[in-house]
């Protein structure tokens, strides 16, 4: 565990491709021994008044034994660091605490998850799982698997994101670039259409396209993930310099060149982030396909007709029924699931960053 100085530090002379001067950091430092004990100390008692507490009250609740631990620990610790310093000192070192606490219990509790979902996942896991479908097994019969969920993942995406592309970009490029008479009114549109819950998108599809069919539950994420998208990439746009719009404008190009030969190449890494995160976005929702893919055992390589499956539709049908081998297949879908989104989120990341070393930011 760590801590951070006071003293704020100067890291390099600024951004070198904005020249805008870097924001100060601050030092990090490891903890000393009087704060270890001070951290120890602070830590006995919360769980000395939880287990007394416990005691007391005869409370089976473990996660209120913990929060109060935590409250006892955090005022305790501010007490005594009050005492040995100053009360600025100790509400600094307070909430530095507190932020190292949330930030640790995020990270349990998604590697809880993660570590979870691969062991109960693992158990079906294996190529049969990944090449077979259900068509032809029952639910107490060994094999089947989920080779019709994944077709019908990646259709359903891919139609979705062929569609949400462009116009998300388009979008971003209007509300940031050109700054139109409808700019505010398209804002507007997009902020509401975030808002929207996935299963109304769902309804809506379902309500003005009637039956069910692959490219129906495309036509739903589409509408899901367009404000998501258009969104980042309106922000990714703000973080092209200026210096480079004005550069290409006194040389005589016109802004349609601008936007198309100069702003767009410039942030195509961003843009293809935020893709990949919308991408992940529509790869895990359930609701939409309810009534629009509805669901199906066999494979159905044709998204323009006919009910077809998904990978979070996959999990939904078969967690739910009384069978521990069903079950055991849902898992090994979800598992699956994970490991699509982790993979998109892990090459958002990685573009991302390539974008900001492209750009000379740290």
């Amino acid at each position: 565990m760590t801590l951070l100085d006071d003293a704020p530090v100067a890291d390099g002379a600024g951004d070198a491709a904005t020249g805008m001067p870097e924001q100060p950091k601050r030092k990090v430092r490891g903890l000393t021994r009087p704060e270890w004990a001070e951290y120890a100390i602070a830590l006995v008692a919360g769980i000395s008044l939880a287990l007394l507490l416990r005691t007391l009250l005869d409370w089976d609740d473990v996660m209120g034994s913990a929060i109060i631990a935590g409250i006892a620990f955090i005022g305790v610790h501010y007490l005594i660091v009050r005492e040995r310093t100053s009360p600025d000192v100790a509400l600094d070192k307070v909430v530095t605490t507190m932020m190292w606490t949330v930030g640790a219990v995020i990270v349990a509790m998604l590697l809880w998850m993660l570590s979870y979902v691969a062991v109960r996942g693992m158990k079906l896991l294996n190529w049969t799982f990944l090449t077979s479908d259900l068509s032809t097994t029952g639910s107490l019969e060994e094999g089947g698997g989920a080779l019709h969920a994944i077709i019908g993942t990646a259709e359903q995406v891919a139609i979705a994101t062929i569609v949400v592309v462009p116009v998300a970009v388009l979008t971003a490029v209007y509300l940031h670039e050109l700054k139109g008479r409808l700019a505010g009114l398209i804002r507007f549109v997009v902020d509401s259409l975030s808002g929207v819950p996935s299963i109304v998108a769902g309804l809506l599809i379902f309500t003005v396209w009637p039956g069910y069919a692959g490219i129906k539950a495309s036509a739903a994420l589409a509408i899901l993930t367009l404000p998501i998208v258009t969104r980042a990439s309106e922000e990714i746009l703000r973080t092209v310099p200026d210096s480079l719009r004005e550069a290409s404008l006194a040389l005589g190009a016109p802004q349609w060149k601008v936007v198309l030969r100069v702003v767009l190449p410039t942030a195509r890494t961003g843009l293809a982030t935020a893709t990949i995160l919308g991408v992940a976005r529509m790869a895990g929702e359930t609701a939409p396909a309810l009534y629009t893919a509805f669901g199906s055992a066999s494979v159905n390589l044709n998204p323009l007709n006919g009910a077809q499956s998904s990978l979070p539709l996959f999990v939904w049908d078969l967690i739910r029924v009384p069978d521990q081998r069903q079950n055991d297949r849902a898992w090994a879908g979800a598992l699956v699931l994970v490991v699509i989104v982790l993979v998109l989120f892990a090459t958002a990341r990685w573009l991302s960053a390539r974008a900001d070393k492209k750009l000379g930011r740290r």
